[in-house]
């Protein structure tokens, strides 16, 4: 454990313990029913695979990529798995910080707080998002004995091997609060996830790309206990709606409240690349779609709404403040990104952006799709 003062900063057990005692019941379903339902999800996911590749072209013909598996998850699996990712990845930032602790005022209240209301905290924040989430595909995480990893990556750095997680509860949740058929439905989540699988199982330096932008936006973080403090009070008063006369709301999140200008930049360039791989999933979901789940189109009409209205005005004031409704705008946007530059180009044209960093587009180029077209293309036959 990491401390301030003396003090665990994150009681990471009490996170789960937390998180896993105030998460919502997932819907009912006989133990056969369950049962039945993970089966299909892995029948699924090994399908999709197949799918996705022949649409994407991401794969060369004879290349086998790095494998990594496929684990159908409840909510409580998937709360594990994200705080065994936390901790890996907010590790040297936390190091960073006990190295540089003080007896400062500053120092003292945060150690006063300590790791055990953190842990609490951050307990809470997931108890709300596993209910939330249908699929995800860790980059990071480390292997546990429930929850086991792929082969290590290859490359420099690259000590992990990733894995998908499909939250089987959520996804039958949201089947029946949609009404949809669920075993189109099913498939048309593993779909999306497994784009996710192809983009880094495929991409050899994606992995270690992303990993160094965010230890770059986390190294950047202002370890000084006191400007923390005023940066979360400026953050309460701003969504409790007390700011200074004269003052504008810029209505954004609490996460970018608490950013330094240098963060600024390396979010632009995550948020990027994030609304690159989002939109890229929704694209290739409704690509191969019509060819394999028949009822489709209403899903993708009615999961469209769900997205756009939230589950009710505590969740829409709780995704602003986790900034979860940027999330939303990315997958908008990098899906019109990737069609536009697939409609002029084509989808081997498309594919030049996974060459290396440096043909990822920016955030700019992601709203103005024909300046990466421009960039990358035209600079190239030149």
């Amino acid at each position: 454990m990491t401390s301030i003062g003396g003090a665990e900063m994150v009681d990471w057990n009490l996170a789960v313990a937390t998180a896993t005692r105030f998460v919502r019941p997932g819907p009912d379903a006989t133990r056969d029913e369950a049962r039945a339902v993970v089966a299909e999800l892995r029948r699924h996911a090994k399908a999709s695979e197949e799918h996705v590749r022949a649409f994407t072209r991401m794969v060369p013909e004879g290349v086998t990529p790095r494998d990594t598996p496929v684990l159908v998850v409840d909510r409580a699996g998937w709360i594990r798995a994200n705080v065994a990712g936390f901790r890996e990845l907010l590790s040297p930032l936390l190091d960073k910080m006990r190295e540089r602790r003080s007896d400062t005022a500053g120092g003292a209240v945060l150690g006063a707080v300590g790791g055990k209301v953190t842990g609490v905290e951050l307990g809470m924040l997931l108890s709300f998002l596993a209910s939330r989430v249908l699929g995800q595909y860790e980059t990071f995480a480390p292997a546990s004995r429930s929850l086991p990893d792929g082969a290590p990556a290859a490359g420099p750095g690259g000590n992990g091997g990733g894995r998908l997680l499909l939250v089987a509860p959520n996804i039958v949740h949201v089947e029946r609060e949609l009404g949809v058929d669920p075993h189109d439905f099913r498939l048309w989540v593993c779909l999306h996830e497994e784009t996710h699988r192809t983009q880094f199982t495929g991409v050899p330096w994606l992995r270690d790309h992303l990993e160094g932008e965010i230890q770059s936006f986390l190294a950047e973080t202002d370890v000084d206990p006191m400007t923390v403090l005023e940066r979360l009070r400026e953050a309460a008063q701003s969504l409790a709606g007390a700011r200074p006369e004269g003052e504008e709301d810029e209505g954004r999140s609490l996460v970018e409240l608490v950013q330094t200008p240098a963060q600024r930049e390396i979010l632009g360039r995550l948020t990027a690349v994030m609304s690159l791989l989002e939109g890229h999933a929704d694209f290739v979901m409704d690509g191969v779609g019509p060819a394999v789940v028949p009822s489709v189109a209403e899903i993708r009409e009615k999961f469209q709404q769900r997205r756009a209205r939230g589950a009710g005005r505590l969740d829409l004031a709780l995704r602003k403040l986790l900034g979860l409704d940027a999330k939303l705008r990315q997958y908008r946007d990098g899906e019109r990104f990737v069609r536009a530059v697939v409609e002029e180009v084509g989808m081997d044209g498309f594919n030049r952006v996974w060459t290396s960093p440096n043909t990822l587009p920016t955030k700019a180029e992601i709203a103005k799709p024909a300046d990466w077209v421009a960039r990358v293309h035209r600079r190239a036959e030149s």
